[in-house]
């Protein structure tokens, strides 16, 4: 299993009237926790584009438990449990300090020839990373 976190505290323009973390902010918060994750595998989502790749998001699945606030410090989370193939599955979640589950789900990673513009299976040198990692 490959495990990431990232820690962000909410900011003003976040939130609604109320204080509470505006519900498309989540999906954010799941992004910064999959960057980091690529970046601690030494494989950062750049240096996939400069190598050919996009990495389309193909579907988010994003259920809300608890409101986050103004001020609120979350720990925002990327697990990886298996290689991908065509598809890269990435469990989420966001905490907020007192480690309440803010939110949770599931984004699902496409592969993006960037000349052809078609679909490709996973890059080789991700694939075997994510399998080192999984595997340590």
């Amino acid at each position: 299993m490959i495990y990431s976190e990232v820690n962000l505290e909410v900011r003003y323009y976040e939130t609604d009237q109320m204080g509470v973390v505006h519900h498309s902010n989540y999906i954010r918060y799941f992004e910064c926790a999959r960057n980091n994750m690529m970046l601690q595998m030494g494989y950062p989502i750049e240096k996939c584009e400069e190598d050919g790749v996009f990495t389309p998001i193909v579907s988010v699945e994003c259920k809300y438990h608890h409101p986050a606030k103004m001020g609120d410090k979350l720990k925002c989370v990327a697990i990886v449990e298996k290689a991908p193939l065509a598809k890269l599955f990435i469990k989420q979640a966001v905490y907020n300090q007192y480690n309440v589950l803010c939110a949770d789900g599931i984004v699902v990673l496409g592969f993006i020839d960037k000349v052809s513009g078609r679909p490709i299976r996973c890059p080789d040198i991700l694939s075997k990373m994510i399998e080192q990692h999984i595997n340590d």
